[in-house]
């Protein structure tokens, strides 16, 4: 995120906002608005070239900036994949009510019409980077500001400046900004005697499960070892913490041999050709996208996830980690993970779960909401498609059926009366531009949603058919 305010006649200073997932960075600037310079993208020479096109603009406004993350990041990535943010600027808070001073001093009487971005919908780490003295009045003041900021996103975020103000010095800033919170998590995967040291992107954080009396912090493991084995149709849709890629590591160190040692088939530093090494990451991805099968895995002790090959193209695939909500019953439909045993210890074994006596679609699967914010990410996906009418008229109803389905399976009937509302507010917001059969298509369907009859699971919402030529 870049600060374009500029202060004491200086030249305004530059940096990058960070979501990552899949090494892909964004980058965006700020004022009294917030403009995205370059969309999510793996090709980081674009986003060096947009940083020597910032413009200096009127004020300082953090909240606007934070308000522009949350819209990057939901309509890219939704609400379940781990980021990082740095936000870089002068040390200034901004002056007047929409400074972050005013911002933070009124947030109990915010409403939810005008709510405050953080914390943020996503997990995701605030870093914020003043280039500026460590001496300068203005940072010492606004520090604590920054500070508070950072508690409330509810993850561990950083306070950087320079040691000192000149390109060395910033240079040195983010060289060791990027080797703190870029770094990737490292372990080691093991099944049975077969073991392979192994990385994660995003690294995963520690999840705080908290109930009724008891509160519980969990860590993942540097040891992740695979426990069994099922088939994907058998877990369905479950909920879960986060999701992280699976890579396979290089091992530079060699160790002794022992006689009773177990397999490492990892990287051997003869070995110079990584393409001919061994690696059981590839052979684990091989076997599970062959049978269509997912490996149950120990992440710590009563914590349990998910290992399955996922395909974002029709051409590659990769090898995915799913960690599940802390506790043996993650899983409801399985019951309690330490109890699973082999199909060959039970007399009779048949399919499980139960199969529906419909035929279902292979690519429709449960809704879960495990936060708030995976409702709103939800609603605001097709209040998306409701703005792209009519071309996306078969997505736009095929998302509403899907979360109005949900929604009377949970008996969340309150739901489908706050969608029309919104759906009846969409209409009267439209700009003039747009096509006719938008506000025809919105209004259509809020008067189905508030009728008895899209209260039946079964009932389907089919577009509205209308004939503009006879207008």
């Amino acid at each position: 995120m870049v600060d374009c305010q500029c202060h004491f006649n200086q030249r305004a200073f530059c940096g990058i906002l960070s979501g990552e997932f899949k090494f892909c960075s964004s980058s965006m600037c700020f004022s009294s608005l917030y403009e995205e310079k370059c969309p999510f993208t793996r090709d980081y020479n674009s986003i060096k070239a947009t940083l020597q096109n910032i413009d200096d603009y009127d004020k300082t406004c953090i909240e606007t900036a934070l308000h522009g993350v949350n819209q990057m990041i939901l309509g890219e990535w939704g609400n379940n994949m781990a980021c990082q943010i740095v936000l870089v600027t002068d040390g200034s808070v901004g002056v007047g009510p929409l400074s972050l001073k005013g911002s933070l001093a009124n947030l109990h009487q915010r409403t939810a019409s005008n709510n405050f971005p953080v914390p943020f919908s996503f997990p995701a780490k605030l870093h914020i980077v003043c280039i500026t003295p460590p001496t300068d009045p203005c940072y010492q003041k606004s520090k604590p500001l920054y500070q508070k900021l950072i508690d409330l996103s509810g993850y561990d975020g950083s306070i950087s400046v320079p040691d000192q103000l000149s390109e060395a010095g910033v240079t040195t800033l983010f060289q060791k900004l990027a080797e703190n919170i870029y770094t990737s998590f490292n372990g080691t995967l093991k099944c049975g005697n077969l073991k392979s040291k192994i990385m994660l992107y995003p690294a995963p954080v520690h999840h705080t499960k908290v109930t009724d009396f008891d509160c519980q912090t969990y860590n993942v493991s540097d040891t992740i070892e695979v426990l069994g084995f099922i088939p994907v149709t058998d877990i369905g849709s479950p909920m879960a913490v986060s999701r992280h890629l699976i890579l396979h590591a290089i091992n530079n160190a060699k160790e002794p041999a022992a006689a009773d040692a177990e397999i490492d088939l990892t990287n051997d530093e003869d070995m110079v050709d990584e393409g001919k090494t061994p690696s059981f990451c590839v052979l684990l991805h091989g076997a599970l996208k062959v049978e269509n099968m997912a490996a149950l895995v120990s992440l710590a002790d009563n914590w349990f996830g998910f290992i399955y090959s996922w395909a974002d193209t029709k051409k590659k695939s990769n090898l995915m980690l799913t960690l599940l909500v802390p506790g043996p019953d993650s899983v409801p439909w399985l019951g309690n993970l330490n109890n699973l045993g082999c199909a060959e210890q039970f007399e009779q074994c048949g399919s499980f779960p139960i199969r529906p006596t419909e035929k279902r679609s292979y690519s429709q699967n449960g809704v879960v909401w495990i936060r708030p914010s995976g409702l709103q990410s939800d609603i605001q996906k097709i209040l998306r498609h409701a703005r792209k009418l009519p071309e996306k008229t078969q997505q736009f109803y095929k998302e509403l059926n899907r979360l109005r389905k949900a929604a009377i399976s949970l008996g969340f009937l309150e739901l489908l009366l706050a969608l029309a509302t919104i759906f009846e507010q969409e209409c009267l917001s439209l700009p003039g531009n747009v096509h006719p059969d938008c506000a025809v298509q919105l209004h259509h369907a809020a008067n189905l949603l508030k009728k008895t009859q899209s209260q039946d699971a079964k009932f389907v919402i089919t577009p509205y058919v209308a004939n503009y030529n006879n207008l």
